[in-house]
């Protein structure tokens, strides 16, 4: 099994900030170009595309699919459906983080402010400056370019080593945190790296990096000059001593795909400890018992694979086996969401049950307690959510929440029988009030159901079964009835 590209590496998207704190906006209307966003919304999202012959070229595909470009006079279009000579652009990077973007035929630097941009100033001046505010979800895998090894929380050595072969379970999660164009990496217990390496409580000067891409992969550098790398046999993660990044100092981030337990009627874990066999027999959660759920795009269907790569398969007199070692069609099972508790429904139209022996199978016509599991998200003890709009952050002079912000807050995600609370930075709890709105400052925690339905989103329905969603105004509404793209939202 290959070590490296575990998941899909993230195409990096982002939003670009002007010296003057606005955001680059390309509008449909004509497919202008402007620097007048406040925030960082569909229109403000940037891709970014590399030459596949020259790394160092790259071309910046709006929210429309079309191509930032200038031509020799410095005027900036964005209209071309395709990469042209106009689009190529080299990204000069400065000691602050920010960039300069350079015309690659003319040689000139882009800047400017509002409807005033061009790219036509010889050198580079604080109006050529761009800060980069990344707009993927912050919540993802980590992956050292060099050693093609994760990064994971190592606990015990109250550092994050940089030496899994496969992101596994919640302690491969990492979480970027933007604050004032720096990020800081948090981990799964809430403590933040620090650049000597060492996890801390507090947020401060010595775990904020500026982020730098080179070749399309990420480097983070220190205040003082110095680049997060792999150190030692572990490879803990800690600034070295290059002030220039090098393959040792680059990272990809990757998907982070949800982690599952599963416990059947019978109270015992489903796992893979016995062998190619699938059977709910064991008593503790261990990397045996977990599996990951990746859902695929277009049937919507389930796949779960084991930390040993394979996946779970349909074999003959209907036994689930890890057998797998590609995406079938026997690999696929559709979830059917029922409140506390799940059912499995596998290629052959039976339901998944558990066998007297533990054994799973699928051999059912209809569901009963045997075909009802109790199914656990581990590796998201921290919830952003990012919904067709923006991020849900808690609303600056009320207990409601936005669902359309550029920033986000971090949410406390609490497992309660098949159902979840959702904590707040305050320490109060969600819940839905009479009005339908979301609220942040119960004192009692609220259930809330997650039903994993796309590929990298989620919906959460409240206990009176409506849904989450985000509403025109941008207010975390509770009244939804139906699934669709304003109550789906990244995880």
């Amino acid at each position: 099994m290959p070590t490296n590209g575990f998941n899909r590496a993230l195409k990096l998207q982002f939003g670009l900030i002007n010296y003057d704190s606005r955001y680059l906006t390309a509008e449909a209307f004509g497919f202008k170009v402007n620097a007048s966003g406040v925030s960082m919304k569909k229109k403000q999202i940037w891709t970014l595309e590399q030459d596949e012959k020259d790394g160092q070229v790259v071309f910046l595909r709006s929210h429309l699919g079309r191509y930032l470009a200038s031509d020799k006079d410095g005027k900036i279009t964005c209209g071309a459906e395709k990469p042209d000579p106009d689009s190529r652009f080299l990204i000069v990077p400065q000691s602050d983080g920010r960039w300069a973007l350079q015309s690659e035929p003319y040689l000139r630097y882009f800047g400017g402010s509002a409807d005033y941009l061009s790219c036509f100033a010889q050198a580079i001046g604080e109006q050529e400056l761009w800060a980069v505010h990344l707009a993927l979800h912050p919540q993802a895998s980590l992956l050292s370019v060099a050693r093609k090894r994760y990064a994971h929380l190592s606990a015990s050595d109250g550092e994050i080593s940089v030496d899994s072969n496969i992101p596994w379970g919640v302690h491969s999660l990492v979480t970027l945190v933007y604050l004032d164009g720096k990020y800081s990496l948090k981990t799964c217990d809430s403590r933040f790296l620090s650049n000597d390496g060492k996890l801390v409580k507090e947020n401060t000067n010595t775990t904020s990096f500026t982020l730098e891409l080179k070749s399309g992969k990420l480097a983070f550098k220190d205040s003082d000059g110095k680049y997060l790398t792999p150190v030692g046999p572990t490879g803990t993660l800690r600034s070295g001593r290059c002030s220039k990044p090098g393959k040792d100092e680059l990272f990809d981030l990757e998907e982070s795909h949800p982690q599952v337990v599963f416990q059947a009627a019978n109270k015992r874990f489903v796992s893979v400890k016995q062998g190619v066999s699938i059977s709910a027999n064991q008593d503790v959660e261990t990397d045996m018992e977990t599996f990951q759920m990746e859902i695929d795009k277009e049937s919507k269907k389930s796949m779960f694979r084991t930390n040993g790569g394979s996946y779970w398969t349909l074999v003959t007199h209907g036994e689930i086996q890890s057998t797998a070692t590609e995406v079938e069609v026997n690999t696929m099972f559709d979830i059917e969401w029922r409140g506390h508790r799940v059912a499995l429904r596998a290629s052959n139209g039976k339901y998944v049950c558990t066998k007297k022996n533990g054994q799973l199978s699928a051999v059912s016509d209809a569901v009963g307690a045997d075909e009802l599991f109790l199914m656990k998200l581990i590796n998201r003890p921290m919830l952003i959510l990012r919904g067709e709009n923006g991020f849900v952050c808690h609303h600056k002079n009320s207990n409601t929440l936005n669902a359309n912000r550029s920033v986000y807050d971090i949410f406390s995600l609490i497992f309660n029988d098949g159902a979840y609370h959702v904590k707040s930075v305050n320490g109060r709890f969600w819940y839905v009030s009479r009005s339908g709105l979301v609220c942040s400052d119960g004192e009692k925690p609220e259930n809330f159901f997650l039903e994993f339905l796309e590929h990298g989103r989620v919906a959460i329905k409240s206990s009176d079964g409506k849904y989450l969603r985000g509403d025109q105004g941008g207010t975390l509404m509770g009244d939804g009835t139906n699934v669709d793209v304003s109550s789906l939202w990244e995880y």
